[in-house]
């Protein structure tokens, strides 16, 4: 029993005393310090899928005696709808870790999170050879763990169950590099997110070797150490099947002389938040969705046919970008730029548009800023914003009025629609009545003689 009491405390084991509280509408458990003596709380947490174990120390346990289970409470384990996880603000002497993760074989869990969480030591991994669990999905944040250099035999001996993981996450760590024989363990891994730690450059070629990481789909570099848009490329060539790479927050910069093709899959692609004047090239040749929005662009000049969702978002736009370079595009997010007016043409085509949002813009309303929009909100749902974040910001007269309730003049705004059908008119007009002085004064047209 001692073993099933380990596994269901999740390692919580504390001196101070606790307590678990489920949500039953949630089917999610929270427990926080527990001790041997308030176990008892634990039993709520028996129909939750959700578990989420909070706080302690775990040195005083590795002594802790572990036995072969048995058969009842292997069944128990195996009976048991816990589906998910969540270990949070411990401090966990992989030695224990390395004889408890063992017993997950025999229990429905498929994601494991360790959140703000130190691994102190390092344990017999060789228990876990063979061995195969049903986690697929396994996320680290905040955590501090020895170095991963040098620990590839440990990774070796948990290769039956890290060749079928399919979501990993390390993310606010500290990481500055991941050993390429590691990499080449995943090779079932689908999503990789390596948000927010200390990735350079020079750390993506070993990375990202031959061999590593052959199913890869969906990669987050968000938030590194990333300069160098040229070197990025270079490091992707070998994950043929990726189709989603988040560089978003880091500092890339254009290389002109850069002639690197990005992996022909790649279809979405994130380079928001970059500090970039200009958009990077070249870019995937078969993109779908781009995202450059929080940069400093002041125009944007750029043709994809197969684009569809193209976000440009808090820039420096002067106007919106001219949508016939986009065939094929469904989605245009121009929210908090500098864009004061919306041509008649343009709107046009940005009514075949299925989601469409230029809200926070400083518009002119004296005519098409606000004609322009107007017309735009008759053909395409606006978003959240309209109108109460569509305002004109000039002519003074109506700087701060919401764009909806600017009347806007046609013949002012749009002389033409005016004009041509008055002057055609008044052409006809004249015609009808040549017509009829003709019939009513047959006399003034003479035939002519014949010699």
């Amino acid at each position: 029993m001692n073993v099933a009491v380990l596994l269901l405390l999740g390692l919580g084991l504390l001196e101070a005393e606790g307590r678990c509280f489920f949500s039953r509408t949630q089917e999610h458990c929270v427990c926080y310090n527990l001790s041997q003596e308030s176990l008892g709380s634990i039993i709520q947490c028996l129909a939750a899928t959700v578990v989420e174990f909070r706080g302690g120390q775990l040195e005083r346990y590795v002594a802790f005696p572990i036995s072969d289970l048995d058969p009842s409470i292997i069944e128990m384990l195996g009976s048991l709808v816990i589906r998910k996880i969540i270990f949070g603000d411990l401090l966990v002497p992989e030695i224990l870790l390395a004889r408890v993760l063992t017993f997950f074989s025999y229990t429905q869990v498929q994601e494991l999170v360790f959140e703000s969480c130190i691994f102190k030591g390092r344990g017999n991994w060789a228990e876990m050879a063979s061995q195969n669990l049903p986690i697929l999905s396994l996320h680290f944040h905040n955590v501090t763990s020895a170095p991963l250099t040098g620990r590839e035999q440990d990774f070796s001996s948990l290769s039956s169950w890290l060749e079928t993981l399919q979501e990993l996450a390390v993310t606010g760590s500290h990481v500055t590099s991941l050993p390429c024989s590691i990499g080449r363990l995943f090779r079932a891994l689908r999503s990789l997110d390596m948000a927010q730690n200390s990735l350079g450059d020079e750390s993506l070629m070993p990375t990202f070797c031959e061999g590593a990481f052959p199913q890869l789909q969906v990669l987050s570099l968000q938030c590194n150490n990333l300069t160098s848009y040229h070197s990025v490329c270079e490091s992707m060539q070998l994950l043929r099947e990726l189709q989603h790479l988040d560089l978003s927050q880091n500092k890339l910069m254009a290389d002109p002389s850069s002639s690197c093709q990005w992996p022909v899959a790649l279809r979405i692609f994130n380079l928001s938040n970059n500090g970039l004047d200009e958009v990077l090239t070249p870019l995937p040749p078969s993109l779908e969705v781009l995202d450059v929005s929080c940069n400093h662009l002041y125009a944007v000049d750029i043709s994809l046919s197969s684009l569809k969702k193209l976000f440009l978002s808090q820039n420096m736009l002067q106007a919106a970008p001219s949508i016939r370079n986009y065939p094929m595009l469904d989605t245009l997010h121009l929210d908090n730029n500098s864009i004061t007016e919306l041509p008649w043409d343009e709107v046009k085509l940005l009514g075949h548009l299925q989601d469409v949002t230029a809200a926070g813009n400083p518009y002119n309303c004296s005519c098409s800023g606000a004609g322009g929009v107007q017309a735009l909100a008759g053909l395409v749902h606006l978003g959240q914003g309209w109108p109460q974040d569509y305002k004109c910001h000039a002519p003074p007269r109506c700087q701060g009025r919401l764009v909806k309730d600017v009347l806007v003049s046609v013949l002012q705004c749009n002389s033409a629609a005016v004009i041509v059908p008055v002057c055609i008119a008044l052409i006809l007009l004249g015609v009808a009545g040549a017509v009829c002085l003709v019939r009513s004064r047959p006399g003034l047209v003479r035939p002519c003689l014949r010699v």
